[in-house]
């Protein structure tokens, strides 16, 4: 699948799943996104598809590596809308 592709899916996921913070960015969890069936369903990589959207400054988020589990409290902001 085009990355682009994924990254566009993944935004919508964002925003399906996730609230407006103080600031008016959408935030979610990475327990949350992972756990999701849907998401699931989507995603062959979905820790992949965060790592691409980050790069291209379309979510933010604390931790380098996101491990189910161990960082499913991890807040993921959309930046990008």
């Amino acid at each position: 699948m085009n990355v682009d592709h994924e990254v566009k899916l993944l935004v919508k996921e964002i925003q399906r799943l996730g609230t407006k913070d103080a600031d008016g960015q959408t935030t979610v969890t990475f327990g949350v996104l992972f756990n999701d069936d849907q998401c699931a369903n989507i995603f062959e990589a979905l820790v992949g598809t965060l790592k691409a959207a980050k790069k291209r400054k379309v979510v933010k988020y604390e931790s380098e590596l996101l491990l189910q589990g161990v960082h499913d409290n991890v807040q993921i902001v959309l930046l990008q809308e």
